[in-house]
């Protein structure tokens, strides 16, 4: 692999450039080491360069795949020897093909056969691992929840962790929890709490650490819990939106946007699950 001759400090210089960053909205930031993260508006994933190749996560979408390919190949002339997708969610998981001609291809075992046309080489279903370079990669199956195919990957030495909608650093859930078994939901973030990392790099916001995965899980479990506790004494959802102190979480990222939309999702939960019997 021939690597380009830049210093670090050239790197960053290159990234902050206009050429680097051709929309405000989408950048190459440096996380730790040989990891990167890809920034395309809202949304986010990671590349690794190592000695052997590069690895590189979720596409997001095929425009902002292409510039990402780009991208790297002014970092590096090695080519994209992996490809790992956080889930088969069309906003995380398009426009992969067009790493897919060099890449072998990681997807969730409850996943689609193909995702945009992409089919995996292998679909984990509980924990697979690899090797680039002096770089290690553990990926781990997370379970249902969110989604049915959603994996975490772990890159080592750094000790850095993709978890992609399962854990975003102090921001609340999406909306009213779309598609999501809560239940299960909560026991995605228990997998992730049990992960050896020390840099989270979630696919919405800012980076965090561990400690993010431990307080969005006591947030969604407060909720429910709260919830239940008020639908059982016979309150009506409109009442509990309009009286439950969430205050404690009032500096979260989307909290005046989604904290109504949490209450209400939460309470479709746990009637239509069952959970209140």
């Amino acid at each position: 692999m021939i690597v380009k001759t830049l210093t670090a400090a050239a790197i960053f210089a290159f990234a902050a450039s206009p050429a680097f960053a051709q929309d405000t909205q989408r950048a190459i930031t440096n996380v730790k080491g040989d990891v990167w993260r890809f920034q395309n508006n809202f949304h986010f994933s990671v590349f690794v360069i190592t000695d052997e190749g590069v690895i590189v996560s979720d596409p997001i979408n095929a425009e902002a795949a292409a510039w990402l390919k780009s991208e790297i190949s002014k970092l590096t002339d090695a080519p994209i020897t992996h490809l790992v997708y956080s889930h088969s969610h069309g906003d995380h998981a398009s426009g992969g093909a067009i790493f897919a001609d060099t890449a072998t291809v990681f997807a969730g075992a409850n996943g689609p056969e193909e995702i945009d046309g992409v089919t995996p080489d292998t679909q984990v279903s509980e924990v697979s691992n690899f090797t680039s370079g002096d770089h290690s990669f553990e990926i781990t199956a997370l379970g249902s929840g969110h989604g049915s195919d959603m994996l975490a990957l772990v890159i080592r030495p750094e000790n850095v962790a993709f978890i992609v909608d399962v854990v975003t650093p102090k921001r609340l859930p999406f909306k009213n929890f779309p598609g999501a078994d809560i239940g299960g939901y909560i026991d995605q973030i228990r997998v992730v709490e049990t992960l050896e990392f020390d840099v989270l790099v979630p696919g919405h916001g800012a980076l965090g650490g561990k400690v993010d995965a431990t307080e969005n899980r006591q947030y969604v479990e407060w909720l429910r819990d709260a919830v239940t506790a008020e639908l059982k004494q016979g309150s009506s959802v409109e009442e509990i939106v309009a009286s439950l102190d969430t205050s404690a979480y009032a500096d979260w990222g989307n909290y005046e946007n989604w904290r109504d939309l949490n209450i209400r999702g939460m309470a479709d939960w746990l009637v239509e699950s069952g959970a209140l019997n």
